[in-house]
């Protein structure tokens, strides 16, 4: 009778774990991208440290904006006017997003060479993709 409430207790801890696993973890996000990143883009500790405050306060104003860009798709304008202009307002965060990628980018190039953050860039892409592939898989099974 105990070893079945042992075997019992064990897979019930380990069915949690597993489901304790498949959250979304900020944190864990972050260092996984942060790892990714310096790895893909053959960052130097040096390079890394320098680098990345400035790649997460770029990330942080464009959840800023993402966030903006949300909102503004949650609810269908009523009529042809305010359809007018939640394209316009969505035009407008778009642009800031770019103007932001712009501006972040010229401050990462004054702390590693161009060649580095044109990589820091691509590794970007590809980490968020593979996360959204990893997603996908998780949510079919």
């Amino acid at each position: 009778m105990k070893k079945i409430v042992t075997f019992s207790l064990l897979l019930m801890m380990t069915i949690m774990l597993n489901a304790q696993d498949k959250r979304f973890s900020p944190e864990k996000f972050e260092a996984d991208l942060k790892c990714f990143i310096t790895k893909e883009a053959s960052l130097t500790s040096q390079e890394a440290d320098k680098v990345f405050p400035v790649f997460r306060e770029m990330r942080e104003k464009q959840r800023v904006i993402y966030e903006k860009m949300r909102k503004l798709g949650m609810n269908k304008p009523s009529n042809d006017e305010a359809c007018k202009q939640a394209i316009l307002e969505y035009d407008k965060l778009n642009l800031e997003l770019r103007q932001l990628d712009v501006t972040y980018h010229k401050k990462m190039m004054k702390l590693v060479p161009a060649s580095k953050v044109y990589e820091i860039m691509k590794a970007e892409n590809r980490f968020h993709r593979q996360m959204m592939k990893g997603w996908q898989r998780g949510r079919h099974r």
